[in-house]
């Protein structure tokens, strides 16, 4: 092993058995070729399969779309980045001369990236299970946070945000019910003002419709 990389991997809490994929992670493709480009997009998805395992344990109570809204805010650039700065990466990174000139150890976009490619790169060199451990530990605290807030209805948080806009509540509106007595569908729209057009909901109760509605508005603005 390097010694330039032992404290990396000490905060990684993970020895590489192949130096190489490593040193494959940390090479930005203003550096030449082989570059972290490839791993990148393969820890991309290892850690978006890693934080829905873990949110769907951690958080039984969830909605579909609660769960991929804290999944979007743990795999976000801002998380990545947090990470990239607990592991000091900047300064292991291999850049070409234009991205040194223009400080591009700082660049979010590359500390993201990289976090990304030495996830990649773990995943290689050991297993899915190992991988999963070092990702899980890194994670550890935004993973808390998320597990310790409450978690609102869609309808309740979509009031909250507009609320906080100072803006008018939204307005839902029941536009069809099909099927039977005991098998009823509703169908809602959901009228906020600032938005060009209503989102759409349905559910076997008003209520659920109108919660499907409020999470599609929330979508849509963008709300976590």
């Amino acid at each position: 092993m390097n010694q330039e990389h032992k404290p990396l991997c000490q905060a990684l809490a993970y020895r590489f058995k192949q130096e190489d994929y490593l040193i494959t992670a940390l090479t930005h493709r203003s550096a030449g070729f082989p570059n972290n480009e490839r791993l990148e997009f393969l820890g991309d998805a290892l850690l978006s399969s890693i934080m829905a395992e873990a949110l769907f344990k951690r958080l039984p109570e969830a909605s579909e779309g609660e769960l991929t809204r804290r999944r979007a805010n743990l795999v976000k650039r801002d998380t990545l980045v947090q990470i990239a700065q607990q592991l000091e990466l900047g300064q292991y990174l291999r850049l070409g001369g234009g991205e040194l000139k223009t400080g591009g150890e700082m660049r979010a976009s590359i500390l993201a990236d990289t976090v990304e490619a030495i996830i990649g790169a773990i995943y290689l060199d050991s297993s899915m299970k190992t991988c999963q451990s070092v990702v899980l530990q890194l994670w550890e605290k935004p993973l808390n946070n998320l597990s310790q807030r409450k978690i609102k209805d869609p309808k309740s948080r979509l009031q909250e945000y507009l609320q906080g806009k100072q803006q008018p509540l939204p307005t839902y509106r029941v536009l069809a019910i099909n099927g039977t007595a005991h098998a009823q569908q509703f169908k809602v729209e959901c009228i906020i003002t600032g938005l060009y057009q209503p989102t759409y909901g349905s559910g076997e109760s008003r209520r659920r419709a109108e919660q499907s509605a409020a999470a599609e508005a929330l979508r849509i603005l963008n709300v976590e």
